[in-house]
Parts: structure tokens; sequence; C-alpha cells
């Protein structure tokens, strides 16, 4: 899994592919998540914020709302899947509902809430560079990053400093569009998490991770999704008790109107990076993958201009 890092970490260097500028109507409603508007910029290089478990370089436009229902199901196979949990839909790993929101065109504010951990996140991404038509900027990059807090625990053995329930993580995220068809996205990563769980002597509160992730678009509106990650933790790679496995999720991407909707497989039973690149214990070779989605909405809160003629959306 490392080589496939390192092989889109090649690609994302290569040469630039002039992307494709014509859009459909459906496209144009989207376009809320597009950083710039100005002609020579590459546009809607991912139709969402998030793939999967990554990010993108998109953001949310100033004043527009983007509202997230992220859901991962249980194992649909194995030991804790199967008939009796038809598939793992009978229980849920994992539910994120968050928004995040345009302060500018190029800095959107998030805040967010799962189930996994009862984690509760904040934090901010920002566009600081687009990609050109004409190659003077050969990628996009943005860099994203978050606090949690677990406020709910009661297990006062673990949590006796307050600060022990707090989490940290920040990204870059770099990102090329490289035909009308085909993008492509690498993250490096590091998160610290003040107590780490699961709380074994030896889990490192500081590790550095990598994240990989692709889409290719079939139609105008529906697409492929691939999203994987790598911790670069010797405790993770070394453990035998519990076992950690890197992130992988395949998926499929539709585009109904104004909606993104996300249909993917993930061995990852946690929705936030602070959570799923620190504790991963799942392998698709036992069965352990689950059904999720997201489902994301745009708002439109800012001013209305009476000259402008209303979307249908």
């Amino acid at each position: 899994m490392k080589k496939v890092c390192i092989a889109l970490a090649l690609l994302l260097s290569g040469q630039t592919v002039r992307a494709q500028t014509d859009t459909s109507s459906a496209e144009a409603v989207m376009s809320s998540l597009t950083a710039d508007e100005k002609h020579d910029d590459v546009i809607a290089s991912f139709k969402a914020t998030r793939l999967i478990y990554s990010q993108t370089t998109e953001t949310v436009k100033k004043h527009n709302l983007n509202f997230l229902v992220t859901h991962r199901f249980g194992d649909i196979a194995g030991a804790e899947g199967g008939g009796s949990t038809l598939i793992g839909l009978d229980n849920s790993s994992d539910i994120f509902i968050g928004f995040e929101y345009g302060l500018t065109d190029n800095l959107d504010l998030q805040f967010g809430r799962s189930k996994f951990e009862q984690l509760i996140e904040a934090g901010f991404k920002y566009a600081v560079l687009h990609q050109k038509a004409d190659g003077s900027m050969p990628f996009s990059l943005a860099v994203a990053g978050k606090m949690g807090l677990k406020p709910y625990s009661v297990n006062t053995d673990v949590f006796d400093d307050y600060t022990n329930r707090i989490n940290y993580m920040a990204q870059a995220i770099i990102a090329r569009k490289f035909s009308s068809s085909f993008s492509m996205l690498i993250s490096p990563t590091f998160v610290r998490n003040n107590l780490p769980f699961p709380f074994i002597n030896g889990n490192e509160k500081d590790f550095l991770a990598i994240s990989a992730a692709a889409r290719y678009k079939l139609t105008k509106r529906f697409g492929v999704v691939v999203d994987y990650a790598h911790p670069f933790s010797s405790f993770r790679n070394n453990s035998d008790n519990p076992k950690f496995y890197d992130p992988l999720g395949v998926g499929i991407e539709v585009e109904t109107g104004g909606h993104v909707f996300t249909l993917n497989f993930s061995n990852a039973k946690a929705i936030s990076e602070m959570n799923y690149l620190s504790d991963t214990e799942s392998s698709w070779g036992k069965g352990q993958y689950r059904i999720g989605f997201t489902i994301s909405r745009m708002f439109d809160l800012g001013p209305k201009n009476k000259n402008k003629k209303q979307s249908n959306y």
C-alpha cells in the first residue's frame, strides 16, 4: 500500500494536462465548491469537499453552508457480520454530522460531532493555491486544521486531566486535475493525541500519516473514488495486540442537483481523521469492511441579488 502513495505522489508531480472548462448545469449548481472563479483556474477538481476519508482542496464559497451526514454501518462479513446483522445494516460503527461555512471564498470553518469516541471537532480549511489551466501552477494546495474533544467519557482513571480529552490534526492537501475526468490528491498529515487511544503502554501521542485518493468521472453526474491512508507509527506498524490496518475505501459518487452522494465500502470504522488514523483495527481480509455513505448539501445563506435570476434548486 505504501507503493500506492509513492506512485500517486509521482503522478502529481508530472506534466500538467489542461482541464476542460466546460461545465454542465449540474456542475454550475455545485460551483459553490470552487475557491476561485477566474477563467484561468482549473475548477471542480472534485465534486465535494470530502471523498471517503480525505478532505479535498475544494472549499465552501463565501456565505454558503455545506451540511454533511456521514454514516458507517457494521461489518458486512466476519464474526460480527453476515445474515444475523443483515450484512452490518443493523449496526453503526460511526455517524458524523457536520457543517462547513464559507467565511471567504478560500476559507471555510468546520464543526461536527462523531459517534465514535463521542468526538466533537472544530476546524478550518484554507485554499492556498489554485491549479491554473495554462500550467503556471500545476496543482492546488489547501491546508486544514482541527481540534477534537471527547467530553462525555466517564473514565476518570484515564481522563484524570481534562487536557487528556483533546486531540489535534494538521494537514496539507495537494491535488491535481489531470483531465476533465481524472483528479488525484495526496495529504501529509500530523496527528496529536494528548492521551492516545487505545490506552496501551507505548502508544504514541504524535505521529505522521499520508493519505492518497483519486476520483474518476464516468459521466457528468457519476464517478468512482478510492481513498487510502497510511500512518507512519512504529507502535501501529509493529503491534500485534491489537493489530492495526491501513484504512482503504472504494466507492461511487453521484451528483443530484445541489446534492453530492457517496456510497462506499471501507475497513475503517471511524470517520474523523483523528480517529481512523489512530485506530483502524478492521481488516478487509477478515470481512471487517462496511457499507458507508456521505450526503453533502449546499445552502446559499448570502444576500440575494434581486437582479439575478433565481435558481430552480
